[in-house]
């Protein structure tokens, strides 16, 4: 069952674009990529799928020298489809295998205009440090990620739900039994996470366990790919920096973790190529003094976040009992898994079209602890964004950057409901989506 997805309608606006580019779908292993391009499949009357894994003859047709015409013509008779301009959909899966046929991507936008190409790779940044001629300005990029929390809720047809989400602000609160439903929904959400195949176990068999062995596969298979990020860089090395980031999610990385075996340049070396792979995202330190807030950041002071929360609580092997029962996460994995979570969705809330960044501040004083989780940017607005683990906690970091920046608002995210407390709105940990629309 194919699990509905918000890209979806952007990949249908793709198809009816008239000035149409190529299209790469970018994203780690595993986050469905192959299947929305499969759902978007079923709006053509041909659809030819190229996979440069499982046929290395597709890989010999684009290594000649040959036209896009004669590819095309060529490709039509490998997979006994018809490519037509306009009514076959070209799939170039697994991309990474024939760098050729990245570099080819670009002709296809000046000589086959009309015809609807999209291609993707798990370890497509890795080919393109490989790829002498990409197209910058000939091809578009579209961005994918695991399961946000409210693709989840789309998952189980809790459509009325989400409805009332998305009618909810800090003037106008849920319901108490629906903010309750709300949160246990959330509950379930932390522990299977968002990808695909967690998510369609447990919306077809409901059977949490299972959705445990899914996700320990789905990390035994993450990790075997390592292999394949750069030769000369042992897969070993690779897990060892991947668990430190996740024994240090949502604190200032520190590069002297327990039992290291690795100097500072091959740690740093290892954390840009689960960066790559899309495993790993970095929450740099920014003063932000003014936009763009990425424009002054202090890239020795960053935090990283595991690209998925069910992968994060199968690593630590967190309890799911104590994620069930508890009412505050500050005594699970001391709330960092809340923090991860909220990075998460403040990324999957972004355009598609565009790779997003996170920042966090940290007041610059002495033996000051004063530190907001994030500091996101909308338009001309810096927007700081503060996450508590439970329904309390002081808010001096977050009057402190509101006084200092001199801003009129920020934001609390935590399992309270809507609300707002002076400057500060207050969103529950499952509405990060409507922190946009909650800017006054």
């Amino acid at each position: 069952m194919y699990l509905r997805r918000t890209i979806d309608e952007e990949l249908l606006n793709w198809k009816f674009a008239k000035n149409r580019k190529p299209l790469i779908l970018r994203g780690a292993r595993q986050v469905g990529k192959t299947s929305s391009v499969k759902n978007l499949a079923q709006h053509f009357p041909y659809f030819a799928e190229i996979n440069f894994d499982e046929n290395s003859s597709f890989s010999l047709i684009f290594e000649k020298n040959l036209s896009v015409f004669e590819v095309c013509e060529q490709l039509s008779v490998l997979t006994n489809t018809p490519i037509v301009a306009g009514k076959t959909l070209l799939f170039l899966d697994e991309v990474q295998a024939c760098i050729p046929a990245i570099s080819k991507l670009r002709y296809f936008y000046e000589k086959m205009p009309e015809l609807h190409v999209i291609a993707a790779g798990s370890l497509f940044e890795f080919a393109l440090a490989d790829t002498p001629s990409f197209g910058v300005g000939r091809v578009r990029s579209m961005y994918i990620y695991p399961l946000s929390f409210r693709e989840f809720l789309m998952a189980q047809g809790a459509h009325l739900l989400l409805e009332h989400l998305n009618k909810a602000n800090v003037s106008k609160p849920l319901s108490e039994p629906a903010h309750q439903q709300l949160i246990n929904q959330h509950k379930k959400f932390l522990i299977i996470g968002g990808m695909p195949e967690a998510v369609s176990i447990y919306v077809n068999r409901n059977d949490l366990l299972e959705v445990q062995r899914v996700l320990n596969d789905l990390l035994i298979s993450v990790q075997a790919d390592f292999a394949k990020y750069k030769p000369r860089v042992p897969s070993a090395r690779l897990v060892e920096v991947f668990n430190a980031v996740a024994q240090q999610v949502a604190t200032k990385f520190s590069y002297s973790y327990p039992n290291a075996t690795l100097n500072n340049l091959q740690i740093k070396e290892a954390i840009d190529l689960l960066k790559m792979a899309g495993l790993v995202y970095a929450v740099t330190h920014t003063t932000a003094n003014g936009i763009p807030i990425g424009a002054e950041i202090n890239p020795k002071k960053t935090k990283f976040l595991i690209f998925d929360t069910g992968i994060f609580q199968r690593i630590l092997g967190l309890n799911m009992a104590d994620l069930f029962v508890s009412d505050d996460f500050d005594t699970i994995n001391k709330g960092h898994i809340a923090e991860l979570h909220v990075g998460l969705e403040l990324l999957k809330s972004e355009s598609c079209y565009q790779k997003s960044d996170l920042y966090y501040w940290q007041r610059d004083a002495k033996n000051s602890q004063a530190e907001v989780d994030y500091v996101c940017q909308y338009n001309n607005a810096i927007v700081p964004v503060e996450v508590k683990a439970g329904t309390k906690g002081s808010m001096q970091s977050m009057y402190l950057f509101l006084k200092e920046k001199k801003l009129p608002q920020g934001f609390r995210i935590s399992l309270e409901n809507f609300s707002r407390m002076e400057l500060v709105n207050i969103l529950p940990i499952y509405a990060v989506h409507n922190l946009v629309d909650n800017i006054q």
